[in-house]
């Protein structure tokens, strides 16, 4: 992982001419650790193990992809580096019913990650949350993503809940789905 550097990022929401960056973003990972899921008495519980040789993920292409601001309301804001290439983006969706943010996709380009990209990305989500007036912020992640799942808790997240068969009859059939979420905590005013 590149250190963290002085980089200055420009945060912004992603219009329709931005679809082919968004879509040519890698988004693949490796890791040295995966989260199983192990059953408990009265729930579950996580344990991190060591994966030798690490492991790496390609996601597969979205065929009805809806992303990139496609429904309305729902956008999706970019990291534009000073070159003017994609660092990374995430894309929400706000459902008003039961006040939750969704994060629906965040992804870092290689070289950017380490950098504050992603939790620069996730803090405009959660202004956006915010804006909206949201009680939370929620999103969904593969077990296998070790370095995400640290980086949100990090960033607050915690586990909420788990499905063990999301992905069955995917090309990532074997994974769980983790839920992790985070309350949207209201800008103080005066």
């Amino acid at each position: 992982m590149p250190p963290a550097d002085d980089t200055t990022y420009e945060i912004r929401t992603a219009t329709p001419e931005d679809t082919g960056l968004v879509e040519a973003l890698d988004g693949s990972f490796t890791t040295a650790t995966v989260f199983h899921v192990e059953t408990a008495e009265n729930g579950f519980t996580l344990r991190e193990t060591a994966v030798d040789p690490p492991l790496t993920k390609v996601f597969p292409d979205d065929e009805d992809d809806e992303e990139d601001g496609a429904e309305e309301g729902n956008p999706t804001f970019l990291a534009v580096a000073p070159d003017g290439s994609l660092a990374g983006f995430v894309s929400v969706a706000y459902e008003q019913w039961n006040r939750r943010l969704t994060i629906e996709d965040i992804e870092v380009a290689p070289g950017h990650r380490g950098r504050g990209v992603g939790r620069a990305l996730m803090s405009r989500a959660e202004e956006f949350a915010r804006e909206r007036g949201a009680g939370h912020i929620w999103l969904e992640v593969t077990n296998i993503n070790a370095p995400a799942i640290h980086a949100y808790r990090r960033m607050g997240f915690a586990l909420c809940g788990l499905d063990t068969s999301l992905y069955e009859f995917t090309a990532s059939a074997g994974e769980y789905a983790l839920y992790l979420s985070k309350p949207c905590r209201r800008a103080n005013r005066v």
